[in-house]
């Protein structure tokens, strides 16, 4: 029945400001765009930016998307705290793997994965 994600979509407070994080500080590629909405490419997936709700999702919550990091972890989170972006916990390690997760420009809570070494 199911054949796999099609879309993911992250609701955003202010797209502009959505549109930047996700094109300038992670490099995505925003692919289509109308209104208060827009697509980026993350290697295949599309990602939609709603900027129709009111709130964002903030404190609340929302929908997560974990991302593979071009170079190491440790690499990845630091350039982005550089950038100013909030990492609120250290990364954690599990039997599966590693993770760290970041705060997108709007509150939403986004992950670097790194699969266990061999």
């Amino acid at each position: 029945m199911l054949r796999g994600v099609a879309v993911v979509w992250m609701p955003v407070q202010d797209i502009e400001r959505a549109k930047k994080f996700y094109r300038d500080t992670l490099g995505l590629q925003i692919t289509n765009e109308d209104g208060e909405w827009a697509e980026v490419d993350a290697n295949g997936l599309t990602i939609g930016l709603n900027g129709r709700e009111p709130s964002g999702a903030g404190a609340t919550g929302g929908p997560v998307v974990t991302f593979q990091p071009e170079g190491s972890l440790e690499d990845t989170v630091s350039n982005l705290k550089e950038q100013g972006v909030e990492v609120p916990a250290e990364i954690s390690e599990h039997p599966w793997g590693r993770v760290a997760t970041f705060k997108d420009s709007e509150g939403n809570d986004l992950q670097l994965y790194e699969p266990p070494s061999s």
